[in-house]
């Protein structure tokens, strides 16, 4: 964890959908995860919305198979 990270106690848990390619072994992994950490609920609640909206740039109808998991410690 880096320092600045020890106080933020709100976070988003990336993880892959089960299915996702990108979960190879050769790839990623079926474990892989990464974090967002935040100072407060209220801007990773924010954060977390934005996360779940249709990407500008994707394609009509395409949804990222990224899982976002709301997380404290």
């Amino acid at each position: 964890m880096n320092p600045g990270e020890q106080h933020k106690r709100f976070g988003i848990r990336c993880s892959l959908a089960a299915d996702d390619p990108m979960s190879a072994a050769h790839l990623l992994g079926p474990d892989w995860e990464a974090y967002r950490w935040y100072q407060t609920e209220q801007q990773r609640d924010a954060d977390f919305e934005d996360y779940s909206r249709e990407h500008v740039y994707s394609r009509r109808g395409d949804r990222a198979s990224v899982v976002y998991t709301k997380v404290s410690r």
